[in-house]
């Protein structure tokens, strides 16, 4: 076990993610020289490392295989500081994997194979009530980063459990793709969501103008706190009570796409612990966004 414990936990995809990327625009079907990047990856872990950056000091729970890519993922996730002691380690499960093709216009194309995770299903939450993180009678009373990537039955499984009761709950639905599962979280009375345009016309079934309409649909379906991004549009933060705050990201030349939605999230959270306000910790998160869309964070 390591020493320091945790401050927040990140429950969601931790795997390896393929990246390349191309300059300029990349039509259908074209074949064009570029850079082939492997790098650690999935939401839970590209939360947790933009966390470990700011200065926390963050748990992953997840399903990372015995295979030598599982090996060599959690070594490095221990190298960057990152709590690995809960991780499920299933001996007959590959390690997921994320492949993604990046242009100058942003991401063209992206698969996600997180069959282990899947598989896993509510196996790796058994620190959260076994003693080491918490029981049903003491449930952790931190904050807690949960990603799309879990199944949906295993969501729908944490909104009711007792073993989250107390947790400051911040979601993201991992893609467009998979942000329906979250629609059981949507209501939690202690759940931020965070989410892109995209993402939150499917969780309200329509379509938006822009974040802050967006925002306000996600209360109106039932959400206590959304925060909706919008590219390098206004984002908006809405929440049940207190209005709608919105701020727009600086401009910045664009280097690469994946993780920047997680970066934003990450910073977010830091902000308000360190007792930032709505409109401050907004900023935060955009600044930090922009930070990895330039590829000035590595």
């Amino acid at each position: 076990m390591t020493g320091a414990p945790p401050d927040i936990l990140c429950i969601g995809s931790v795997l390896w993610d393929v990246i390349g990327r191309v300059g300029g625009v990349l039509p259908r079907g074209a074949d064009l020289p570029g850079r082939i990047a492997r790098v650690p990856g999935g939401v839970a872990l590209n939360i947790a490392m933009t966390l470990r950056r700011f200065g926390l000091c963050p748990a992953l729970l997840s399903a990372v295989g015995r295979d030598p890519e599982g090996e060599a993922l959690v070594a490095d996730c221990a190298r960057l500081g990152l709590v690995t002691d809960y991780l499920l380690r299933p001996e007959d499960l590959p390690t997921d994997r994320y492949m993604a093709i990046e242009s100058d216009e942003g991401l063209v194309a992206a698969v996600a194979d997180t069959r282990t995770l899947e598989a896993a299903g509510g196996r790796i939450l058994a620190p959260l009530g076994d003693g080491r993180l918490g029981d049903a009678a003491t449930p952790w009373a931190g904050p807690v980063a949960i990603d799309g990537n879990l199944t949906a039955a295993l969501l729908s499984d944490i909104t009711a459990s007792p073993l989250f009761a107390a947790a400051d709950l911040r979601v993201a639905p991992a893609s467009p793709g998979k942000a329906e599962r979250l629609l059981p979280l949507l209501s939690h009375p202690r759940a931020t969501l965070y989410a892109n345009l995209a993402e939150a016309g499917l969780l309200c079934r329509t379509r938006f103008a822009g974040a802050a309409e967006a925002a306000e649909g996600l209360l109106a379906r039932g959400a206590t706190r959304a925060i909706v991004t919008d590219g390098r549009g206004l984002c908006a933060d809405a929440m049940a009570g207190a209005g709608v705050l919105a701020d727009r990201p600086p401009p910045v030349a664009v280097a690469r796409v994946t993780g920047a939605g997680d970066s934003f999230m990450a910073a977010h959270i830091v902000a308000e612990r360190r007792g930032a306000d709505r409109q401050a910790a907004l900023g935060a998160a955009l600044r930090a966004a922009a930070a990895h869309v330039s590829g000035h964070v590595a």
